[in-house]
């Protein structure tokens, strides 16, 4: 009698899954769409690949121009301490700051702490390119500079337009110094547009402004 109760238990069980499919696979259906992931594990300690290279990506693009620093990329370019004459010419015009290294280590400070400093080290790996005659080397920065500023998957990406992005993919079949002029300029015109004057209405400017102005008026 007692294995005839469990048989009909048994049963009714069976029968109550099989006419209620949907509501086994809710969570499934929820946690895909939840993750977002293109594998069937959906439970938050989910360790499939696709879930580890998003968390990657979006862990990259979350480091700080700070932390790029830390791995290398030089704090600024050597260069005696800028002169109160220096610092005013700053702003007459933004081709007068990126004339001098002092200029450009102080908009580059400033750049920083707007984590876009990416911009100037583009701009600036663009001009040490120029500078390069030797075709295998040429090569070799242009794709480094393709790689650290220009690939979608780098953290240093720059904002260029697709029109730019397609001419520096045909230069890049045979590269040379000048393959990345269109995007220099645009990333030149949009520091210049977009943060230069914020730059000089910044503490930094306005403080080492001042700093030069005292030590005149004390000589």
């Amino acid at each position: 009698p007692m294995g005839s109760e469990r048989m009909e238990m048994r049963k009714r069980q069976m029968s109550t899954t099989q006419e209620t499919p949907g509501a086994a696979q809710a969570p499934l259906s929820a946690g895909n769409r939840g993750s977002n992931a293109c594998c069937f594990c959906w439970c938050c300690c989910c360790s499939c690949s696709c879930l580890t290279v998003r968390n990657q990506d979006e862990e990259r693009a979350r480091r700080t121009s700070h932390e790029l620093q830390a791995e290398g990329i030089p704090n600024c370019e050597e260069s005696p301490a800028p002169t109160l004459e220096e610092v005013n010419a700053w702003a007459q015009s933004f081709d007068k700051l990126m004339l001098t290294p002092a200029g450009r280590n102080a908009f580059r400070e400033f750049l920083r702490t707007e984590f876009s400093e990416e911009n100037m080290l583009f701009w600036m790996a663009c001009e040490e390119l120029k500078q390069e005659s030797n075709k295998s080397v040429i090569e070799e920065k242009a794709r480094l500079i393709y790689e650290d500023y220009i690939s979608i998957l780098s953290p240093k990406e720059v904002s260029l337009d697709s029109r730019v992005r397609e001419v520096i993919n045909r230069n890049m079949l045979e590269p040379s110094q000048h393959t990345f002029d269109d995007a220099q300029l645009q990333i030149y015109t949009l520091m210049h547009r977009d943060s230069y004057p914020r730059f000089m209405n910044s503490a930094i400017y306005k403080d080492l402004l001042q700093s030069l102005s005292e030590k005149s008026i004390e000589a």
